[in-house]
């Protein structure tokens, strides 16, 4: 007659050594994100401070700082005279160029946005 604690004796044979197993690796991951914790720390203590609000960069009052605006347009493709096919050492480098109107594009009533294709909305 088998009771409970004789089967569970008799199976744990095998499972004892797994069960330790299991602790141990579970012991060294545990210590190793320990130690990654405390280096990460002493890591940190030693960079510098972030600076102070008084010491952050300022804008200029008077206008955006480096902004350029250069309005650019797609090359035509060139077309062989001779009906051959073009190399790409005889293509230009570039795809596009400086437009000749380099006035900045401003938004319209009515053409478009961010959402859509420029419709009257909902409403």
């Amino acid at each position: 007659m088998d009771t409970f604690a004789s089967v569970f004796v008799a199976a744990s044979g095998r499972s004892a050594l797994a069960t330790v197993a299991f602790i141990a690796v579970g012991l060294v991951l545990v210590g190793g994100l320990i130690w990654a914790f405390r280096l990460g720390f002493k890591v940190r203590s030693r960079e510098p401070a972030p600076p102070a609000p008084h010491e952050q960069p300022r804008r200029p009052g008077t206008a955006p700082a480096h902004e350029t605006h250069r309005t650019r347009e797609p090359n035509e493709m060139p077309r062989p005279t001779d009906g051959e096919r073009l190399t790409p050492h005889e293509l230009r480098p570039t795809g596009s160029r400086d437009s000749a109107d380099q006035r900045r594009p401003r938004w319209e009533e009515g053409s478009g946005g961010s959402f859509g294709s420029g419709g009257t909305g909902a409403g």
